[in-house]
């Protein structure tokens, strides 16, 4: 079956957009703000906090960073008054990181600054490892300006991950924690850089909550996987982590029963919800980390069509 899935993988690309499209929806709330805004209230009226992401990453001009900056002032506008319970993720190469890093620097500061004067937060997410120093300089430096209203991705299959968190304690104090999405990372990186094995990267995973329980560092513990949800659980219960004191983080339309019963013992649970119109690069990209999705792509078209 994994030889059909990762022909299906690879061929989707290839394939007309709207037929995409018909599997991809279920994944993303939408092409257009409003969908973003009814997906999101949706979501809370069933328990869950979201953050809401605009789709784009590694522009190639600098003025598509600007038009990004906008648009996410006014998705954070549109969010406060349609008084939704959630925040807000960017990727900072969206803002021309590989560009210009002190004008991509100047456009995520203006979106944080937005977002704490409605008292809210923005998460900087981590993208691949030539942005990981870059992007930390950006969180430090946000971090001090905004200590309330900014926080990071980091990534468990990283090698260099439990040294990060390690070199940014200087960020954490009594009066405000240090708040980390901890996943387990999505690009393709070489071995010397980023652990490659599922057991190793479930291992870290863990090695990297548990120290940032002890360390009172508040996690999203952003996972799929029922061994690392069941792992964490473990944790909160060793360090008797206080239900304000982490939550659990996943993508919208992914494990669905999973995210349930983890609202159902009574955590926390954020859904991450991406919107715009660059869904296609989306769709296409989280097929090719997990083949196994195209098994929901034959069930879109031969059983729910």
């Amino acid at each position: 079956m994994m030889w059909f899935n990762k022909l299906v993988a690879a061929i989707l690309p290839l394939l007309p957009k709207q037929f995409v499209w018909f599997f991809s929806k279920r994944y993303i709330a939408g092409k257009c703000l409003p969908d973003a805004v009814k997906v999101a209230k949706n979501m809370n009226a069933q328990n869950y906090m979201v953050t809401t992401d605009l789709l784009g990453e590694f522009i190639t001009e600098l003025s598509e960073a600007e038009k990004n900056k906008d648009e996410y002032l006014t998705i954070i506008e549109t969010m406060e008054k349609e008084g939704v319970d959630g925040n807000y993720s960017l990727k900072p190469t969206m803002f021309g990181l590989l560009i210009d890093k002190e004008a991509c620097f100047v456009y995520i500061r203006e979106i944080v600054k937005k977002a704490a004067s409605f008292n809210n937060f923005v998460r900087i997410d981590m993208e691949d490892s030539q942005c990981v120093d870059m992007e930390i300089e950006i969180f430090r430096k946000l971090k001090k300006e905004f200590p309330e209203n900014v926080g990071l991705v980091l990534q468990s299959y990283m090698r260099r991950t439990l040294d990060d968190i390690n070199n940014m304690l200087d960020l954490h104090t009594d009066k405000v924690a240090v708040n980390y999405r901890l996943c387990k990372g999505i690009y393709v990186e070489p071995e010397n850089i980023a652990y490659k094995k599922y057991e190793e990267i479930n291992q870290h995973f863990l090695e990297d909550l548990e120290y940032m329980f002890q360390k009172g560092i508040y996690p999203g513990i952003a996972t799929h996987d029922v061994p690392l949800v069941e792992g964490a659980y473990k944790l909160i219960e060793k360090y008797k982590v206080p239900k304000n004191k982490y939550e659990f983080q996943m993508l919208y339309g992914v494990t669905p029963h999973l995210r349930q019963s983890i609202i159902d013992k009574g955590h926390k649970l954020r859904v991450y919800i991406p919107f715009g119109k660059d869904w296609f690069a989306y769709s296409t990209r989280r097929l090719k980390e997990n083949p196994a999705m195209a098994q929901d792509i034959i069930k879109a078209i031969f059983v729910r069509g």
